[in-house]
């Protein structure tokens, strides 16, 4: 059956970008838990995410008009095997509208959660003891989960955290690569959010991305059920493709604007 001709420009508008298609989801409860990895389909997808940056250019005119920052600091960590290039395009965004927005200053993450939660930690109380104010973190993937753990471990210093395609639940037994490919990244995060969330959820606010359509993560391991301020939206990216994709820098662009 042909699409309304009305539900039709709409669908168009949000292909194009010129919509956005992300959409609040108050209550993650009823969304579902883990049983794996993504599907084969969904893996497959991701051949597909520099589509997603296409979307880029028909969001121009509604990302201009994102509120502006406030100056405050940003620091964006990158996701497994992910070059700290990879978060440039965000990072030149949320200067523009008035954040001071940097890399996590560690270049490749590596998938070494232990250790880079540490080091993270230690330059973002340095950072915020420069700048006499605290630092909002912003992780794709895995990076995600490192900024959970700093903002955990030391929330008088992070103001807010976003994560997106972020494994909450489970660690590497519902992720793609790590089934596959990577048998060491991730297995110490699984089990330190497996023990901390239920008892030592994260007590900063929290703002949660994930799409039905990641083939890397499964989306429903991305959902926080435990931490008490935490929000979720869904967007209609890939995995890959979530870095480049308008709705997410939307969405973080928001959020970063909301008072402390």
């Amino acid at each position: 059956m042909p699409l309304h001709p009305l539900r039709a420009g709409e669908h168009l508008l949000a292909r194009t970008g010129v919509r956005s298609r992300a959409r609040h989801r108050a209550d993650p409860s009823s969304l579902g838990h883990p049983a794996g990895p993504p599907s084969t389909r969904a893996a497959l997808g991701e051949l597909g995410a520099g589509l997603d940056g296409v979307r880029l250019l028909g969001a121009l005119p509604r990302l201009a008009t994102a509120p502006r920052g406030d100056g405050h600091l940003v620091v964006d960590i990158p996701g497994w095997r992910a070059p700290e290039l990879s978060g440039a395009p965000l990072r030149a965004y949320l200067r523009r509208l008035g954040y001071d927005a940097r890399g996590w200053g560690f270049g490749t993450n590596t998938g070494d959660p232990r250790r880079d939660v540490e080091r993270l930690a230690e330059r973002v109380l340095g950072l915020v003891e420069e700048t006499g104010a605290p630092a909002s973190l912003v992780g794709w993937s895995l990076g995600g989960v490192i900024a959970r753990e700093v903002a955990r471990r030391h929330p008088e210093a992070v103001r807010r955290v976003i994560t997106y395609g972020t494994p909450v639940t489970g660690g590497p037994r519902h992720t793609t690569v790590a089934r596959v490919q990577n048998r060491g990244a991730e297995p110490d995060t699984g089990r330190v959010t497996r023990r901390l969330d239920p008892t030592a959820p994260v007590p900063v606010p929290l703002t949660v991305i994930f799409s039905r359509r990641d083939g890397i993560v499964s989306w429903q391991a991305c959902l926080d059920h435990t931490s008490p301020d935490a929000e979720h939206v869904e967007v209609s990216s890939t995995h890959i493709g979530m870095g480049v994709d308008p709705d997410v820098w939307s969405v973080v662009a928001d959020r970063l604007a909301r008072p402390a």
